[in-house]
């Protein structure tokens, strides 16, 4: 098993210019790594708060013994109730490390990779919702086809759906293997370095845990917890994530109204946040360390008066 190391972590830490005395969000807890050097660069009086879904995770974060960091376990939906039963009114930054962490995929019974046969399960929080094994034992081929081909970008999509649901009348997809066999059929030719299945394991996971529905509801809520000059900073790994960063923080940046519509520019809306540099990509030193760095992309913000 590999250590995790934590994407771009040095960039986040600037990007998140912590502050000695400020107080810190980070949304995405995983194995701590952000969390332990935002820690380090914290004063006394300063105060990170750690969000995960995954039990696993949040047990890892029991380890550190510091009275300036505090746990939950919590969705990104929950970011705001969080910190207000926390009783935080506002922050100075908020992380999102996004997407599916090192020790899930190598730890065959969660279900996440194709690459050891086990339960299909890919629940980031396996105490609630329904499985994939359990979504795919009831879903429809057309919303099966639909989520592979909007959450994987799978071009034979159909045929992997059609193969899905006839494989249920041989007895069902119980295991990671069985899936990535069933998808290794459908798929007619294979891209270069990737094995077929990896959309539609993209997808199937993306729809179990409802990733994109809980970005999308977290970064208001990130938005509005931040105090003025507060810095929101998103590390996103495909298209789909970064689609929905970019056009949240251009849409506060540069904010519009319906075209035709008879307004002067002094009752524009004001923009909410300022776009802090361009979108930065791991280093080649950086991803010949961490592959998973490779496809990471981190968006920075910052919150206006």
């Amino acid at each position: 098993m590999t250590t995790h190391q934590s994407v771009l972590l040095a960039a986040a830490l600037e990007a998140l210019a912590v502050q000695a005395d400020g107080i810190y969000v980070d949304a995405t807890y995983g194995r701590g790594g952000h969390a332990r050097a935002i820690l380090a660069r914290l004063g006394s009086r300063g105060r990170l708060v750690g969000l995960d879904r995954d039990p696993e995770a949040v047990e890892s974060a029991r380890a550190i013994a510091d009275p300036r960091f505090a746990i939950r376990h919590a969705r990104f939906s929950q970011l705001g109730a969080v910190l207000r039963a926390a009783g935080i009114g506002a922050v100075n930054g908020v992380l999102f490390d996004l997407g599916v962490s090192a020790p899930q995929l190598e730890r065959a019974a969660r279900g996440f990779s194709f690459r050891t046969d086990a339960p299909l399960d890919m629940r980031m929080d396996p105490t609630q919702g329904e499985s994939a094994a359990a979504w795919l034992a009831r879903a429809s081929e057309d919303e099966i086809r639909g989520v592979i081909k909007n959450h994987g970008e799978e071009r034979f999509a159909r045929a992997v759906a059609a193969a899905i649901v006839a494989a249920r009348a041989g007895g069902g997809i119980r295991t990671t293997g069985e899936l990535a066999r069933v998808v290794a059929a459908a798929v007619r030719t294979r891209e270069r370095g990737q094995d077929p299945a990896t959309r539609t394991f993209q997808a199937v996971r993306i729809h179990v845990n409802q990733e994109l529905e809980e970005l999308s509801l977290a970064l208001p809520q990130a938005l509005e917890a931040l105090a003025i000059a507060g810095r929101l900073v998103v590390i996103s790994f495909h298209s789909l994530e970064d689609r929905i960063v970019k056009r949240f923080l251009r849409d506060h940046a540069h904010p519009s109204l319906p075209e035709r519509l008879p307004v002067k520019a002094t009752e524009m809306p004001p923009a909410r946040l300022k776009l802090i540099g361009k979108p930065i990509r791991a280093t080649v030193t950086e991803v010949s360390a961490n592959i998973r760095s490779r496809s990471a992309v981190m968006r920075v913000a910052e919150k206006l008066a």
